[in-house]
């Protein structure tokens, strides 16, 4: 049940990767162990932060690859050759094609900022997000923890956190809002259900036994 060996997929700062690396010194990832984190980008920051907390870093720079493709087939083969159970990604900037999601089928989670299906898919990633909220006048916006499926966004949801829309909020302060009450917050939950063999897929229903403490 315990000892999953996680990778995590970055591509810039990392935050998302500190709630992970702060949720495993507190003891709460269900067992699992953050044994990897690979960046595509050279010198991103989350590199840094994985190094100080003593998490072997790799780079698998998107630059040195043709497409997406090459690049999702040299990943999973870093992923196999490290023995991974887990593939989490945070903050992870490319669109990972077939190969990945068939190499580790229900076992990558990815964390978005929006209520999934709403403010999804492609084009909507960082700041856009935040900023199509505010466009839309919902008054309601937070986060969502999903498998990763070929379809971007459109894996089976595991967990989602709401998170109110302020008078007065920019991109920017709804976009920290969303990470600190509810990205933080689930991601590190998500992990250790799956750590845990909490999590049991049927369609695109996911099952948490045991209740979602």
């Amino acid at each position: 049940m315990s000892g999953k060996r996680i990778a995590v997929l970055v591509s810039g700062g990392g935050t998302n990767l500190q709630a992970l690396i702060d949720a495993q010194a507190r003891g709460e990832l269900g067992g699992g162990t953050l044994c990897a984190v690979i960046s595509s980008k050279e010198g991103a920051f989350a590199l840094e932060r994985a190094a100080r907390a003593g998490i072997p870093c790799h780079t698998v720079p998107r630059k040195a690859f043709p497409d997406n493709r090459a690049m999702t087939l040299a990943l999973v083969d870093k992923l196999k050759a490290l023995h991974i159970d887990l593939v989490v990604l945070a903050g992870f900037m490319h669109i990972l094609t077939g190969e990945m999601v068939a190499a580790y089928p229900n076992a990558i989670l990815n964390v978005h900022p929006a209520l999934i299906p709403s403010f999804c898919g492609a084009g909507y990633y960082g700041l856009r997000v935040h900023e199509a909220a505010l466009a839309y006048g919902v008054k309601i916006t937070g986060a969502t923890v999903h498998f990763v499926s070929e379809e971007p966004d459109g894996g089976p949801i595991v967990l989602q956190q709401a998170v109110d829309i302020r008078d007065g909020d920019t991109p920017e302060t709804l976009q920290r809002r969303v990470m600190e009450e509810a990205e933080w917050r689930i991601l590190p939950r998500a992990v250790a259900l799956f750590c845990q063999d909490r999590l049991r897929v049927e369609g695109r229903a996911v099952h948490i036994l045991g209740g979602t403490t």
